[in-house]
């Protein structure tokens, strides 16, 4: 932020705070320790040596301040290009060009080929004057690195989920076209059911790559309405029933009374479809459904609305508790593309709710996640 003068003379800068009177205590002391910057700091003096190393610039260089200062800043940082050249000699920021004022950041190399970010700050007195400081920030690029391998991991996983509905939509739909006379009605039909499901199944994956990325840029809308959150929960029974589960299978408990909830009724639906699915799929015996009122997890609020669903199977094993949310996981069974329970915990979160996981008290996995009431003002 730029600060502006008064042409008074004796004023101080604007938006600067006044001296403390004779008499009066200081102010608190807004100055930085540049060892509490997250990134690493590397300050070199008019004569190209170092005269400031930070904290985080001692981990990323693997070297100690009070060995690196008083060296030139090519020696303290012997960084080079992906392409081998030595980065120092080849941007020349004391005898470069006078107008240069900074380099962007880039990729560059330590010895022992560790990547870092780093970019430069050229400080002058005076426009096109000599350099009286060069500033250097490093960034480890590890985190960055594990967004890309997160990146491309979604990418494999979605091409090879694709690949098996689609290889299948054209396989019967080229081979009705080329010999639709020969099959029976029957025969025909069975092949567009199948086609039709091999659809519903890249539009469901569709759906899960669009909920990913709203939800990984903080983009989720929510349509919030109220919601019943018991009568949403019986539909998805009667659904299980009607595709052939006994009716015993499932068990609905129902607190009464429960507080009015305001939520997006068809993200709920999805996040209740993800937690029964994975019950009668994953799970064993009666699959339970608990809906009770809760504490609500937002500040403010007194109320919220619990849903627990647990199951009899073998649960999830102790060492994978902690990364049931995370994106991939599927268990000991194969199948899926494992994204269900992210995007769960990602819509529940937009809620602003929570969801926990543990062992049922029959033994099976339990899922249980709270949302506030969340009414409008005018309600209040």
């Amino acid at each position: 932020m730029s600060v502006g003068t008064s042409g008074a003379p004796g004023a101080r800068p604007t938006g600067c705070p006044p001296a403390p009177r004779p008499g009066e205590p200081a102010g608190p002391d807004t100055r930085i320790d540049p060892d509490d910057l997250p990134d690493g700091l590397v300050v070199a003096d008019e004569h190209g040596r170092v005269i400031r190393c930070n904290a985080a610039a001692e981990r990323i260089t693997a070297r100690r301040a009070a060995e690196v200062l008083g060296e030139t800043l090519e020696k303290a940082l012997p960084l080079e290009d992906l392409e081998g050249r030595r980065w120092w000699q080849l941007t020349d920021p004391y005898g470069g060009l006078a107008i240069r004022n900074r380099q962007p950041e880039r990729n560059l190399l330590l010895p022992g080929g560790r990547e870092v970010l780093v970019s430069a700050r050229y400080v002058r007195q005076r426009p096109t004057g000599p350099v009286s400081r060069v500033v250097v920030t490093l960034r480890d690029t590890e985190a960055r690195r594990r967004t890309e391998r997160s990146h491309a991991e979604l990418i494999a996983t979605v091409a090879h989920e694709l690949r098996s509905p689609l290889t299948s939509v054209k396989g019967f739909t080229a081979t009705l076209l080329a010999k639709w006379e020969r099959f029976t009605d029957d025969q025909k039909r069975l092949m567009l059911e199948t086609v039709d499901a091999d659809a519903d199944r890249v539009t469901r994956l569709i759906a899960e790559l669009l909920d990913i990325s709203r939800i990984d840029s903080g983009r989720l809308e929510l349509r919030r309405q109220p919601v019943d959150i018991g009568a949403a929960v019986g539909r998805h029974i009667q659904a299980y029933v009607a595709a052939g589960q006994s009716a015993d299978r499932f068990l609905l408990r129902l607190a009464q009374p429960l507080p009015d909830l305001w939520a997006d009724p068809d993200k709920v639906d999805q996040v209740l479809s993800n937690l029964i699915e994975n019950a009668v799929r994953h799970g064993e015996g009666t699959v339970t459904i608990d809906i009770t009122p809760a504490p609500s997890p937002r500040e403010g609020e007194d109320t919220g609305t619990s849903v627990t669903v647990s199951d009899e199977g073998p649960g999830i094993p102790e060492e994978s508790m902690n990364r049931v949310f995370t994106r991939f996981w599927r268990g000991s069974k194969r199948g899926g593309t494992g994204l269900g329970l992210y995007i769960v915990k990602g819509i529940v979160e937009a809620h602003g709710g929570t969801i926990t996981v543990g062992r049922g008290p029959r033994g099976g996995a339990e899922f249980r996640f709270t949302l506030p009431v969340s009414a409008p003002a005018y309600l209040a």
